[in-house]
């Protein structure tokens, strides 16, 4: 494989890192993205979980960590080849072309949707976890000690973690970049949601709405400052995150499983508002509580049938890519830094 500056074409500066190999494993990858981007403006639904279940998640961890120190130098003296000839292009253009049109598609649909209709969408969502929580705990190989640890350090994190106050803070460029750095981290962990972090960093609706109106010349220079804390926390985050995966992997995936597990706490569909404050003329809930419905059937029929669907989604999901993944290689081989994951 070809590597730094012995890459001499254009086309061995893209063919030879790992990334997929046809237009076919591109687009599946792309739909793969689009459904972790659906995920990612959620508060409490994690594209991680999405990554995780859908067999890319140790994928792109290694695809993150290819960008690197000497990438990035040898990009700032304009070494164009020798900087991407060792960075996972195919896989990330791909993955990321599939999240940017889903964010920028669906960021509208999930405002009104989370709005208007919250208990049958947050019902959907439920689903979906329920079954993730599932399908990546099945991964761990002995549930010894250290995972159970692991695991029940995970959900007890979540569980705090989503149960904090939403806070008013500051528009400035500073504070817009620590934002980003700090929601992309949560981004690629499982149960743990981007949207959710910029809720309780009182930033969620003040990124929505950038995103919602991308090309006036005000959102577009926050968007980038968005964008490079984004690039910034990824790339240390995503090399913490790998190497746990690779020297302790079922300690790493039971926690992760548990971060799922405790992220429940936000996504219960029904809840009751306690505090509620006005925020830009909007009438923002500040605080509130999970509470049971009512019985009555004809109110719990439709939350009831989209948990099903959300449950369903994810193990139909998981089935359709491992035996995709079984016939097709979406990565490289040869790639040392991708290992396959557990089934």
């Amino acid at each position: 494989m070809s590597s730094g500056p012995r890459a001499k074409t254009w086309k061995s500066v893209f063919m030879d890192p790992p990334g997929p190999r046809s237009k076919g494993a591109a687009v599946f990858l792309a739909v793969k993205g689009a459904c972790m981007g659906a995920a990612d403006t959620v508060p409490g639904v994690s594209g991680g979980t999405i990554a995780l279940i859908t067999g890319i998640y140790q994928d792109l961890l290694a695809a993150v960590k290819s960008v690197d120190a000497r990438a990035i130098h040898r990009l700032l003296v304009l070494d164009i080849k020798g900087a991407l000839a060792g960075v996972h292009l195919r896989f990330l253009l791909s993955l990321f072309c599939g999240i940017g049109i889903a964010v920028f598609s669906l960021a509208r649909v999930m405002n009104y949707l989370l709005a208007h209709h919250p208990v049958p969408t947050w019902s959907l969502f439920f689903g979906l976890i329920a079954a993730s929580i599932w399908a990546v705990g099945r991964r761990v190989a002995a549930w010894s000690a250290g995972p159970a640890a692991g695991f029940c350090a995970g959900t007890a994190a979540a569980w705090y973690v989503v149960g904090l106050v939403p806070a008013q803070t500051p528009e400035t460029i500073w504070f817009v970049f620590l934002s980003g750095m700090l929601a992309v981290c949560a981004m690629i962990l499982p149960g743990l949601s981007g949207a959710f972090i910029l809720l309780i960093l009182g930033k969620y609706e003040y990124v929505l709405g950038l995103v919602e109106n991308p090309f006036v010349p005000a959102n577009l220079g926050m968007l980038a400052v968005l964008a490079a804390g984004c690039a910034v926390g990824l790339a240390g985050f995503a090399r913490l995150l790998k190497y746990v995966l690779d020297t302790r992997p079922d300690l790493a995936i039971a926690g992760l499983t548990g971060l799922m597990l405790g992220s429940m706490r936000k996504i219960w569909p029904w809840k009751e508002p306690l505090v509620t404050e006005q925020i830009h003329g909007k009438l923002m809930v500040i605080t509130e509580r999970n509470i049971w419905p009512e019985p009555k059937f004809s109110e719990l029929m439709i939350p009831l049938v989209l948990m099903a669907a959300g449950f369903g989604a994810v193990v139909a999901m998981e089935r359709i890519s491992s035996r995709w993944s079984s016939g097709h290689h979406t990565v490289s081989s040869e790639s040392s830094e991708s290992p396959p994951s557990k089934q």
